[in-house]
């Protein structure tokens, strides 16, 4: 079976907009969450999210492009970009052989609210043709494989905060089953506008701390009380191991396994003592071919919510038992917010250099740790260790789980 590789990285951040300043942000805990400044947040309770800063579009497509598409789409071609130069890819492959898989959770609802006012004030005439091409969430991957002529397989996974971890595994399967030789794989999103804040605190998901916002989302800290809306697009290029070391690509690392399943249990709460991110995680060891006493660092989901944090602690001690107390294990939306459909490509790209760099993140603002989540979380500064295997977790609305699991290659 074809090994697969992973050979450049790309992202936009609320903390960077590229890979080395959004890693260097992670390690040092430097926090993207503000007070919310792309609308007025006056008359909602939450006023804070992790916002893109300083993103200007016509650095990356052409002004036409940038004026037609939306903020989720001009994220993935900004990453893509960047990925695409780290690798070099291009420069020695058949375009039919490169893929596009990415993930996205929600799509243009700011577009969508937008178009609605236009709608409903100036009638339908005023509505754009271009309204739905660059609502759609697949718009992600295919205007990507348009500007970089990519002919292979072009899919869009949309499984709600899980979509940027089922884009990385998708894409590895492909490469695997010689469907495709490289694939531009993970996730975008760009789902803060007034809209999505009102209805995530509605559900009393979101914090509402307006005091000390940088340090709102603290993950598995006992003083949690909700996560942050963020924003953000992460890309990795996943090539087949071969190739890539013919050609002397640099190598992050090896995408080794991959894990999914369904809690069938509630729309939004995950099921009890984490059993369907349990079973997720079993599956993405099982494919590895690991045992759980080879696993050194997990980057977890982590989302700063009572349920979240707590069950996804249990299903780590359910699944790796004794050997759950040696593992690092951070989030690092303590720095990132809640990114959803790009929370997987981001971490994706941070769980790759931290297996090339062999440096672990720390979960940012861990201050006061909740007893029923005992494990370490590295709280603190970042950690440098030996990292032979790592894992990243994703799951979503709906019950549906992702994890993928990273080696080092020598």
């Amino acid at each position: 079976m074809r090994r697969v590789a992973i050979t450049g990285l790309g992202c936009i951040s609320p903390v960077g907009l590229d890979t080395e300043t959004s890693w260097k942000a992670a390690l040092n805990a430097e926090s993207g969450v503000d007070l919310i400044g792309s609308f007025d947040s006056g008359d909602l309770a939450v006023k804070i999210a992790a916002e893109v800063k300083g993103f200007d579009p016509a650095n990356y497509i052409d002004a036409k492009e940038a004026n037609r598409s939306t903020r989720f789409i001009q994220f993935a071609l900004a990453a893509a970009k960047e990925a695409l130069l780290d690798s070099a890819l291009l420069d020695s492959i058949d375009p039919e052989l490169v893929g596009t898989s990415i993930g996205v959770g929600i799509g243009g609802i700011d577009h969508t609210v937008n178009t609605s006012q236009i709608l409903f004030e100036r009638g339908s005439k005023r509505v754009s043709p271009f309204f739905i091409p660059y609502t759609i969430p697949n718009m992600a991957a295919g205007l990507v494989a348009n500007t970089h002529n990519l002919k292979g397989p072009n899919i869009c996974v949309s499984t709600a905060c899980t979509s940027g971890t089922h884009a990385i595994g998708e894409a590895y399967l492909l490469i695997k089953n010689n469907m495709a030789d490289a694939m531009l794989c993970g996730g975008a999103e760009a789902a803060i506008c007034k809209l999505t804040v009102a209805s995530f605190g509605n559900m009393k998901a979101l914090s509402t701390t307006v005091d000390n916002p940088r340090e709102a989302s603290r993950p598995f800290d006992l003083e949690r009380n909700g996560f942050i809306l963020g924003e953000a697009a992460g890309i990795l290029i996943l090539e087949e191991m071969e190739r890539a070391r013919s050609r002397g690509a640099k190598i992050y690392a090896e995408v080794v396994g991959y894990g999914m399943s369904g809690d069938a249990y509630h729309i939004t709460a995950p099921s009890p003592e984490g059993e369907g991110a349990k079973r997720c995680m079993a599956m993405a060891l099982k494919t590895s071919g690991i045992r759980v006493d080879e696993m050194d660092y997990i980057n977890a989901h982590g989302t700063s919510t009572k349920l979240n944090d707590l069950y996804e602690t249990k299903a780590i001690q359910n699944l790796f038992g004794a050997h759950a107390e040696q593992l690092a294990i951070s989030s690092t939306k303590g720095v990132t917010g809640h990114c959803l459909g790009a929370a997987g490509g981001i971490e994706g790209v941070f769980l790759a250099k931290s297996i090339a760099e062999q440096r672990v993140p720390p979960t940012a603002h861990l201050k006061t740790p909740d007893p029923e989540c005992p494990l370490d979380y590295v709280a603190g500064g970042y950690r440098e260790m030996d990292i032979r295997y790592g894992m990243s977790n994703s799951f979503g609305f709906g019950g549906t789980n992702g994890s993928v699991v990273f080696k080092r290659v020598f």
